[in-house]
């Protein structure tokens, strides 16, 4: 439905916009409820806005900066890494020079991040990591002065009034962006410190939760591969070996990757295994059945880019049936395990639990439970990086390859011990709940600075 903003020449000269969108009536209707309350620009309320570019320019960087894929100095923080929660797995580094270099990007904890473009006007809260991080590329980074409360300002960002004035703030085609200035004219309300130190026992409560739960899912994984004898296993990367023609002709492959000693280590080491093993389709009970969606029905979609590295599925709005793509073939049932099979997401799987009932998800997932090995454990042993490895082995093609079901089939996988199996599904589930907790009480404090400006604007 059209929709119509009469607006004065004053507003589109001190916006410097004259773009409808920019507009919209939601967006002055949010505004408007923000100028009842007292409030402030961001711009007066920061330390510091700055960016990964902030200290010279790109023929400058080149000379200082390489990401590298071993540990190194320190972490290079990545929107990616905010997206995935996962800031120890596929992370990359920068040397000691290039993070001295870096000087005026370097971030301590408690700083909120935003993304320049790329799911541009995205926020996060940088966690305190215990360790050396530098800003990534394509976003910004800025610190609360004492103004306002640093975790205040993050939750307000992240609300709906905030979402929605950040969304107002981007332009551009493909990509869309948002500059620095227009990051700086946003406007913040300002409650008493009280509420604000409310706000932040809040959120800070969270990302308790929020850590108790990452620590229980590692002393899970520590469980496993304890059992497996594959703690700590790095197996070595061998420049050059040798195979047989027949070792290819039985693989039907000839690329030397899959060829490398490294991956029969591992299948050795399960082998050995003192519980044995079996071949994923003798332990694994697929589901196969194609749904097909009714035109004029609602269903809640989960594509591969909805579940994050660390399993969490994101649960998406419903959608006509007849809006879905056609990769949207698989109904789910609570716990069956979603696996990716594309090769640039080996690590997304996720359970399905009650919420996600008779959910759709993508086609590009085998979906699966087993009456031998319970959810937790499945979960666990394949987000695990050992099995992501032999994965990685079986798949074919570049990030959009992957691994068919017939090489997925025969694949070799542990029988866990049933007393280790139940120990790992009890540390899960309670990491699940404190997951859920922690999300939770964000959506808490959300709600009740959302409530405090409507309360405020006279609503």
């Amino acid at each position: 439905m059209p929709q119509i903003s009469i607006i004065k020449k004053s507003d589109i000269q001190e916006a410097r916009r004259f773009d409808a969108e920019f507009f919209k009536p939601e967006y002055l209707e949010i505004e408007k409820k923000l100028k009842k309350i007292n409030n402030n620009l961001l711009d007066n309320l920061i330390t510091k806005l700055t960016d990964y570019h902030a200290n010279g320019s790109y023929q400058i960087l080149k000379q200082h900066v390489d990401l590298l894929d071993e540990p190194d100095y320190a972490l290079m923080i990545r929107t990616v890494d905010f997206e995935t929660d996962n800031f120890e797995n596929n992370v990359k580094y920068v040397s000691e020079n290039a993070y001295n270099f870096l000087n005026k990007t370097k971030l301590y904890g408690g700083e909120i991040i935003i993304n320049k473009i790329g799911n541009a006007g995205r926020v996060y809260f940088m966690p305190y990591l215990n360790r050396k991080v530098s800003l990534g590329m394509n976003q910004f980074m800025m610190r609360a002065n004492d103004k306002i409360n640093n975790y205040f300002l993050y939750i307000f960002l992240i609300s709906k009034f905030g979402k929605k004035i950040i969304e107002r703030r981007i332009s551009g085609a493909v990509p869309l962006s948002i500059d620095k200035q227009s990051v700086k004219n946003i406007t913040i309300p300002i409650f008493p410190k009280s509420f604000q130190l409310q706000i932040e026992k809040i959120v800070k409560s969270a990302y308790e939760k929020q850590t108790q739960s990452k620590q229980l899912y590692k002393q899970a994984e520590e469980i496993l591969l304890k059992e497996l004898d594959l703690l700590n296993y790095k197996p070595e990367h061998i420049l050059s070996f040798e195979t047989t023609k027949k070792e290819t002709d039985e693989a039907g492959r000839f690329d030397a990757e899959y060829f490398q000693p490294k991956y029969e280590e591992i299948i050795k080491k399960i082998e050995k295994y003192e519980g044995g093993f079996d071949v994923v389709k003798n332990i694994l009970n697929f589901n196969k059945k194609n749904f097909f969606p009714k035109e004029n029905e609602f269903y809640n979609y989960i594509p591969l880019s909805r579940v994050s590295n660390s399993g969490e599925i994101e649960i998406p709005e419903k959608e006509f049936g007849k809006n879905l793509p056609t990769r949207a073939r698989r109904k789910v049932k609570q716990g069956e395990i979603i696996l990716s099979s594309i090769s640039g997401s080996l690590e997304t799987s996720a359970i399905i639990e009650k919420e996600h009932e008779n959910f759709i998800v993508s086609n590009g997932f085998y979906v699966f439970n087993s009456e031998k090995i319970n959810s937790e454990t499945l979960l666990v042993l394949f987000k695990s990086k050992i099995i992501i490895q032999l994965l990685q082995r079986i798949s074919k093609g570049a990030i959009l390859g992957g691994y068919d079901l017939t090489a997925f089939e025969k694949f070799k996988i542990p029988l866990i011990n049933l007393k280790i199996q139940k120990q790992i599904a009890e540390k899960i589930k309670e990491s699940y709940k404190l997951r859920k907790e922690s999300k939770g009480l964000l959506e808490k404090a959300k709600r009740r600075v959302e409530k405090e400006i409507e309360k405020e604007a006279g609503e």
